[in-house]
Formats: structure tokens, C-alpha cells, sequence
């Protein structure tokens, strides 16, 4: 099988998991292609020239499955790599939380042998497409997360003229709107009050941030829904947040967000759910006086 390996380049070394993982692709005479970046800091734990198949320096490669190792900010860039070739996503988690790269890097090479023994299971996930009158081609379009619209800097609140196919949906007068799959209504939303979303659910969910109007609360709408929305801002611009990369854009600037037209095919072992991640990875339920 051919693995392309997508890491977190900033940390020192490598964990014992992670040398176990390229100890079990090896096993397997599996062919890895590997980020420039991590790649280094492989060469730099090993202490020698390692050398796999071939070093991804851009989006131009192609391979079976697609490994994200370390936290969730490693498998949202993993994912903008690779959702658009339809490549299956296995995370391994070395960060903290790890709600989307869930699977312990101590137990990489367990999640490796499920994948050659074909007992694994292939789910998909939503996607929104960000449009924009103009756009540079640096700047990404899809979001496994979310795509938020934010003041800029310190500026007061902004005002957001937002439209549901075509249909005034409100203004909002706060400090920005989240607009969620229901893979991100973990993420960025729920820490502003949204909910809990199933990720198999096919819904967009938009929460006000920090709203003037008490009464502005989170609402869950269809995901074939066209989201229009325009800001006027004091400082005549505003920010736009891609998964976390954001950019600066003008008040004329108006944008839609829709479902894209692909998903996120992500790997998991047989039997886990959503579920068991939301009590094992956010005490989801758990009476603290226990």
C-alpha cells in the first residue's frame, strides 16, 4: 500500500509510537510518501538519511491512505491536502484533546494492521466551500470545520446582513458568525454556546459570537442552504477564518458558504462511534462527583 504521511514538524523528537508506526509500515514493505517538514524531523530522531518513496512538496502525489499524525490542527491541514483526491484520513493523536485524530500514537501501528487486515471503517464527513467574488488562490475555500466571519482586531462589533437561500435570515450585530459542519459543532461553536451535533447529520449550524441581542442563539439549518452574508464594520473590513486560517477582507466583499460538492473520507477502527469520543474525550455526560 502507498501512505502518505502528513506530521507535526514543530515538535523535537519522535515518540516511541511514531517509531513504531514507520517500524510497522516497514514490516509491511508499505511505500510512504512523507511531508518535506516531517520528513526532517524523522531524519533528525533517526539519526541517519531515512529515505521513503518520495517527499511531498506539494499537492501534486497521490496514495491509498493518508496518516495525519498529531493533533487536530495536523488532520484539518491533512485534510485540505488530500480532500479533493479522495483519499481515506487515519489520525493519530499527539496532542491534547485529539477529537478528530483520535487514536493514540502508542497505538499507530494496532491502527495500521487494521487497515492491511480490512478491519477498519470508511466515514465520511461534511465539508463548506467558501465563494467569494475574488480570491486568491493561496487563501483555502473548504472547511472541514467551520468558516467564521470575525471583527477585525480590536474594532467594535460588526454588523452581519445574513441571507438563507436568498431569504433574509437576520442581522447580527456581534463580534462574528460561525457557520459549522456538524464535525466542527465540537470545535469553535461549541465553545460560543452552539450544540452538539452527530456527524452524520447532514445540517450547518450558525452561532453569533458574543451577540448585542440576548435573543441571537444558535440555529441548525438544512445543508442543501445557500448562506449569503455581507458586513458592514467601523474599520470597513473584516476578517474571514478558514479551519483556523484567517485573512482579511472589505465590507463590499460579499460571500456565500454552501456544503462542497465532496466530503472527508476519514479511517476508524470497527465498532468506535461518536458517542464514546464525546464521554472518553470531553467527559461528555460524566457526573463530576463520582
Amino acid at each position: 500500500m502507498r501512505f502518505a504521511l502528513f506530521g507535526k514538524s514543530g515538535q523535537e523528537v519522535l515518540s516511541q509510537g511514531e517509531k513504531d508506526l514507520l517500524e510497522c509500515l516497514a514490516s509491511y514493505k508499505d511505500e510512504l510518501l512523507i511531508e518535506s517538514g516531517y520528513l526532517n524531523l524523522i531524519r533528525q530522531s533517526l539519526g541517519h538519511d531515512y529515505k521513503p518513496a518520495g517527499e511531498i512538496c506539494d499537492r501534486d502525489f497521490s496514495a491509498d491512505f493518508a496518516l495525519s499524525i498529531g493533533g487536530d490542527g495536523t488532520f484539518l491541514r491533512t485534510a485540505g491536502q488530500v480532500a479533493h483526491k479522495n483519499i481515506p484520513i487515519l489520525g493519530i493523536n499527539r496532542g491534547r484533546l485529539g477529537f478528530l485524530a483520535y487514536i493514540p500514537s502508542d497505538h499507530a501501528a494496532a491502527a495500521i494492521r487494521t487497515i492491511h487486515d480490512g478491519t477498519y471503517q470508511i466515514v465520511g464527513r461534511n465539508l463548506l466551500e467558501l465563494g467569494m467574488d475574488s480570491v486568491s488562490e493561496d487563501i483555502p475555500r473548504y472547511a472541514l470545520n467551520d468558516i467564521s466571519v470575525l471583527k477585525h482586531d480590536m474594532s467594535s462589533m460588526i454588523s452581519i446582513n445574513t441571507k438563507v437561500n436568498g431569504q433574509h435570515l437576520v442581522t447580527y450585530m456581534a463580534d462574528g458568525l460561525v457557520v459549522s459542519t456538524p464535525t466542527g459543532s465540537t470545535a469553535y461553536s461549541l465553545s460560543i454556546g452552539g450544540a452538539i451535533i452527530d456527524p452524520a447529520t447532514n445540517v450547518i449550524e450558525l452561532t453569533p459570537v458574543a451577540p448585542h441581542n440576548l435573543s441571537m442563539r444558535p440555529i441548525v439549518l438544512q445543508d442543501s442552504s445557500v448562506i449569503t452574508i455581507n458586513v458592514n464594520s467601523r474599520s470597513h473590513k473584516f476578517l474571514i477564518s478558514v479551519d483556523g486560517h484567517s485573512f482579511s477582507a472589505s465590507e463590499e466583499q460579499s460571500i456565500t458558504i454552501r456544503r462542497a460538492p465532496y466530503q472527508i473520507r476519514t479511517v476508524q477502527p470497527k465498532g468506535s462511534d461518536f458517542f464514546t469520543a464525546l464521554r472518553e474525550k470531553m467527559n461528555w455526560g460524566v457526573d463530576q462527583r463520582l
